[in-house]
């Protein structure tokens, strides 16, 4: 035999019911002033709401029986969203800031630290301090207290330790909180200052102590002819040589012809030589011979010897 499954309905709503959504036979019913009229049928509820013009309203579903009351609906729901609202208005929200230091802090960031959690408390923030501890400073832990003891004796005015130190790992925590009213004092001070800053007048401009010392009138003053750019111009190079002064290598054919490199290596100067032009030549012309320079003045003598015997006489 099989059963039906389990009729589990919608969704829960949470919206208030009003008139026809009322299901219960019998309520409490207030009346539109405020005045009890006691415990009546629903229907009796709804003909009054409606001879009235208003709305039946459930006010307390979870008593026995509910209680309801005779109102304008959206009136009621307007002024339920204004209480909510002003209620958040005045609520405070707690912010908590963090401030981390290290055991050996030197003085001048420690009072970079102090300064922070200053203005932290001032505007009203709970502070968490944190000291941390790396290798062998978690053996020292009476450091770190000793330093956060100083940061709450140093911010005593501001805020008071609302959590005291404790270890936590390798890490010391404690929690600084504000005096109550702080962030009010801090506002009311603001307030107060903004007005004083705009009613202050504003300085009127001094005037001149006579007609003389008033800044004449001047004309503006001439451009400037253009200038042709710097490049257009040559540039004009002196150099002036000095005895110490390295001369110019010249780096010419003539070099490959003065020079030879040996075979191991050496740089080795080459002999001169000299072209010289033989005058005993079987075909009667000039033949060019390259000597050495003592060679060639040799033959250059012995033909100039050879050349004055054979000329004839004039």
């Amino acid at each position: 035999m099989k059963t039906a499954p389990f009729n589990l309905g919608g969704p829960i709503s949470t919206e208030t019911r009003i008139n026809d959504r009322i299901r219960v036979p019998e309520v409490r019913l207030v009346g539109p002033g405020g005045e009890q009229v006691g415990i009546v049928r629903v229907e009796d509820a709804l003909r009054l709401a409606l001879e009235a013009d208003l709305d039946l309203v459930e006010v307390a579903p979870d008593a026995r029986p509910p209680v309801c009351k005779i109102m304008d609906y959206g009136k009621f729901k307007y002024e339920a969203a204004q209480k909510a609202r002003e209620s958040r208005k005045n609520q405070q929200l707690t912010v908590i800031k963090e401030q981390k230091l290290r055991p050996k802090i030197d003085d001048h960031d420690y009072e970079t630290k102090k300064r922070n959690v200053v203005r932290f408390l001032e505007a009203g923030s709970k502070v968490k301090v944190t000291i941390m501890f790396r290798g062998r400073e978690q053996s020292r832990p009476e450091l770190g207290y000793r330093l956060l003891q100083r940061l709450g004796a140093d911010v005593a005015d501001l805020g008071f330790v609302e959590t005291s130190a404790k270890q936590d790992g390798r890490n010391m925590t404690m929690v600084l909180a504000p005096h109550k009213g702080a962030k009010t004092r801090v506002k009311a001070q603001e307030s107060a200052q903004a007005p004083v800053a705009q009613a202050a007048p504003r300085p009127a401009p001094a005037a001149p102590a006579s007609s003389e010392a008033a800044p004449k009138h001047r004309r503006p003053a001439m451009p400037l002819p253009r200038l042709r750019p710097a490049s257009r111009f040559p540039k004009i190079h002196h150099v002036t040589r000095t005895e110490d002064s390295m001369p110019k290598m010249k780096s010419h054919s003539g070099a490959s012809k003065r020079f030879k490199v040996s075979g191991s290596g050496k740089l080795m100067r080459q002999k001169a030589a000299v072209a010289t032009f033989s005058s005993t030549s079987p075909a009667g012309l000039p033949v060019v011979s390259t000597v050495s320079l003592s060679s060639a003045l040799t033959t250059l003598r012995a033909s100039s010897a050879c050349s004055a015997s054979e000329s004839p006489p004039y």
